[in-house]
């Protein structure tokens, strides 16, 4: 069993940076693999970025590709979202996940995550 819970985010200009932190619970997280996903008003939740339980794996939603940077600390039960060059339709309730299909690589489908955050917001203004 994993709880997550996220923090970090907050009121950003366009064009500046912020990064996101999850803390997790549990000894067992090391072992998770792990995801940012977001959510906007009026749209369905989208994977953002993933990495895999080791760190060895990533992958990015295009829309972020280039900006944003998933690390994950295991000593620390940690998991980062550092995002550059935000712009307002990065503008959501963001999510940090994690599931235990070590061995499958990062997935991409919310369906695939067992654990989730209590999400937080990040608002991208001009």
């Amino acid at each position: 069993q994993v709880q997550l819970v996220e923090s970090g985010g907050g009121l950003v200009q366009a064009g500046d940076s912020l990064r996101l932190s999850c803390a997790a619970s549990g000894s067992t997280f090391r072992m998770y693999n792990a995801a940012w996903f977001r959510q906007a008003p009026g749209k369905d939740r989208e994977f953002v970025a993933g990495i895999g339980w080791n760190g060895g794996d990533t992958d990015y939603s295009d829309s972020v590709k280039g900006r944003f940077t998933v690390t994950r600390d295991n000593a620390k039960n940690m998991l980062y979202l550092q995002m550059n060059n935000v712009k307002p339709d990065d503008t959501a309730v963001y999510y940090c996940a994690a599931n235990d299909l070590r061995g499958f690589g990062v997935r991409l489908g919310a369906h695939e995550y067992d654990y989730w955050g209590q999400g937080i917001q990040v608002t991208v203004f001009l």
